[in-house]
């Protein structure tokens, strides 16, 4: 038969139990949603982002075409950066992307026509090239 002072032992022991539990830190693993490869100065490095980051990004692409004395992608596609040279991110691969120069650039009617760049049918990001940019240049962290 238990005594009072059994039982109570024991609710303690048990409730000690229940806090050691309780207590441990859970592992949270996290998961880097975007990964710049690491190149030397002046090499345009590839991005790779999760497939959660191309959702959340709502990144979408379409296919260089040709155009009269070229190739054409939608204005959207196009970054011009501070030093006034123009380029696109293609998507050589599912969830990669690099940035591609092209030149000399023309605009009109909301398309950009050029002679030197990615060739016909090449994917080329359309929205979500700021947030390419910026994860390529780390801008926000």
């Amino acid at each position: 038969m238990r005594t009072p002072q059994s039982r109570l032992a024991v609710a303690a022991l048990g409730a000690t139990m229940l806090l050691a539990a309780c207590s441990s830190t859970p592992t949270v693993e996290y998961i880097t949603p975007a990964v710049v490869e690491d190149v030397p100065d002046g090499a345009i490095p590839s991005i790779t982002l999760t497939e959660d980051a191309v959702d959340r990004l709502a990144i979408e692409t379409v296919t260089v075409e040709a155009a009269e004395g070229g190739f054409m992608v939608p204005s959207a596609a196009v970054l011009i950066t501070t030093d006034g040279s123009y380029w696109v991110y293609t998507n050589p691969e599912p969830r990669v992307y690099r940035r591609h120069e092209i030149k000399p650039v023309v605009e009109e009617n909301l398309q950009a026509f050029f002679a030197d760049g990615p060739e016909v049918g090449t994917s080329v990001v359309v929205a979500g090239v700021p947030e390419l940019y910026g994860t390529e240049y780390g801008i926000g962290k």
